[in-house]
């Protein structure tokens, strides 16, 4: 098979709080939208702006700081596939959707975060702290010259 590729990366802003639930199989699934928009000009100039909405699911169980920072609003970094399932709707239509299976999430809006506090990224594996260069840089107040 030839070498194929489905990665997705988005930032963008919670539409709603992240619904976290329990499957009767005991698999923790967390779901939420998130905007993102495209801005361009238009042949008169004029600034055009597109939103677009995606649909998130991460299979792996969320820990409290997913929990208290996936609020309506919050900006948030999302990796992960795009995969589409088919299902019929109530009228008996066949439909196709579209989602996005989270691999990483990176809330980028902390609620209560200061500036000495690491920044944290989610993914598949658990909780790591972000890399150095991820690091708050110090303000002019904490360089020694």
């Amino acid at each position: 098979m030839a070498f194929t590729l489905n990665k997705i990366q988005l930032i963008g802003n919670l539409g709603q709080d992240a619904e976290v639930r329990v499957t009767t199989n005991q698999y923790t699934i967390t779901t939420f939208s998130i905007a993102t928009e495209y801005r361009y000009k238009n042949k008169d100039g004029e600034w055009i702006s597109e939103t677009t909405w995606h649909r998130i699911t991460y299979y792996f169980s969320p820990s409290d700081f997913l929990r208290e920072n996936l609020k309506k609003g919050s900006k948030v970094y999302v990796e992960g596939r795009m995969r589409s399932r088919e299902y019929t709707d109530k009228d008996n239509i066949k439909k196709t959707a579209w989602e996005v299976i989270a691999e990483q999430i990176i809330p980028l809006s902390y609620r209560g975060r200061g500036p000495e506090e690491p920044s944290v990224e989610y993914s598949a594996g658990g909780a790591s702290s972000a890399p150095p260069s991820a690091e708050v840089p110090p303000s002019d107040g904490d360089l020694p010259f």
